[in-house]
């Protein structure tokens, strides 16, 4: 009887030591799913992915104009947490300052009471989470990664947008704090990584993953589709922007680009999005009466593959002085669809590196108007092979920047820590 008590025992302990409780992942940001921006998307394909091998919890922000959303939401294997933070129109500084401080201390207050994570990651919205994160990986003892999506606050020095050198110093030494005691730091480019390292970043704890796209999702659709045909594009020679509507964009120099075109009257640019320069850019056009230029909201993904393909040529800007500091995700979806790009951006940015290598675009000087008309004009001339370009581009993303490519790559850097 005993031995037969000893022999179920032994099997019972067998069982459990082969069906181990997955470790958990406890992950910052403040967008994310429904989210439009980019970090939310990758964020969540990134977490939804990860399910198999992890618990994984998201603690995230309100979102505008969603701000009835459940506070608990179990998605996809994922379990997101909402904070009651503030989701004011980010565009003044003081609000989106607001939207910054609720989450982040309702963020951390949260994390702390949280059952003990085995990991802890966040992204870099908004730019100082990584502090939240590294006390809450330190409360518990266990490593942090942070993916930098952008480096903080020199893209807002570099745009601008921030000039009080007091601040720009509180928030220099707040990112630089995080960066160098980070277990690992996640670079979505090489020249990023030299950003980083110059921010005092260990060079061996950092590894870099580029940014990524669902190539099963957006792929390549006939020019003339139904979502071309309904915004009566199917006649014109249609050059596109769909993304953020930021600073970073370099848009000024699309919009001022056809200035110089009006003489094309088949030509139509559609500017797809939103954000915070939204409205400039509207004025912008109204003043200088760009009437080729026309703008939509984002649309829905399940009509992604059909919009992007619906341009003739993508425009993917990047304002001078950002090489490193930020990389445009969107480059990949026009990729995916087979679309040639423009790129105007600096000649060592990783956005002006994919294109070179890919043999999908033409890459020019950021604000430069006058070289921008003289390319689009190009293009509608037909000197150049845009099947061609679109072909070359689709194989570049499925050999390079295919979803699962940086999904092994992230699982085998988090595998790499729990096992630590």
């Amino acid at each position: 009887m005993a031995n037969a008590i000893r022999i179920r025992a032994n099997v019972s302990l067998c069982h459990l030591s082969s069906n181990p409780a997955k470790p958990r992942l406890l992950v910052f940001n403040q967008y994310y799913w429904p989210g439009v921006e980019a970090t939310a998307h990758l964020l969540t394909e990134l977490c939804e992915a990860l399910t198999d091998e992890y618990e994984v919890t998201v603690l995230t922000g309100r979102l505008r104009g969603r701000e009835t959303d459940p506070a608990y939401e179990h998605r996809n294997g994922v379990e997101v947490i909402r904070m009651h933070s503030t989701s004011y129109d980010r565009a003044p500084l003081h609000r989106r300052a607001s939207n910054y401080i609720t989450y982040l201390t309702r963020a951390l207050w949260r994390g702390l009471r949280r059952p003990r994570p085995d990991v802890v990651l966040c992204m870099t919205d908004p730019p100082i989470v990584g502090n939240i994160a590294l006390l809450v990986a330190r409360r518990f003892h266990v490593p942090l990664v942070v993916v930098s999506q952008d480096v903080f606050p020199e893209i807002a020095v570099e745009l601008k947008r921030l000039r009080n050198p007091v601040l720009v110093r509180v928030l220099r030494l707040l990112t630089g704090y995080y960066l160098r005691r980070a277990d690992r730091v996640v670079a979505i480019g090489a020249k990023m990584q030299e950003r980083l390292e110059a921010k005092g970043t260990d060079p061996e704890r950092i590894r870099v993953i580029s940014n990524w796209v669902d190539t099963t999702a957006l792929r390549p659709e006939a020019r003339n589709n139904a979502w071309a045909h309904e915004r009566e594009l199917l006649d014109r020679f249609v050059v596109m922007h769909s993304g953020n509507i930021g600073h970073a964009q370099d848009l000024d120099t699309l919009i001022q680009s056809t200035t110089y075109l009006r003489d094309l009257e088949q030509l139509a640019v559609v500017l797809i999005g939103f954000g915070v320069r939204h409205a400039d850019y509207v004025a912008l056009t109204e003043r200088l009466e760009a009437g080729k230029v026309s703008f939509l909201e984002y649309q829905p993904r399940g009509v992604l593959s059909q919009s992007l393909s619906s341009a003739d040529v993508h425009f993917v800007g990047l304002a001078r002085g950002l090489s490193g500091y930020v990389v445009p995700s969107r480059l990949y979806g026009v990729l995916a669809v087979g679309r040639p790009v423009i790129a105007a951006a600096e000649a060592d940015s990783e956005t002006a590196q994919v294109v070179r290598e890919s043999g999908a675009g033409v890459v020019l000087p950021p604000g430069r108007p006058d070289l921008l008309a003289e390319t689009i004009r190009e293009f509608v001339a037909g000197e150049h092979d845009l099947e061609e370009m679109g072909r070359r581009g689709r194989a570049y993303v499925e050999a390079e920047a295919d979803r699962e490519i940086a999904m092994e790559r992230y699982r085998s850097l988090l595998a790499e820590l729990v096992r630590r």
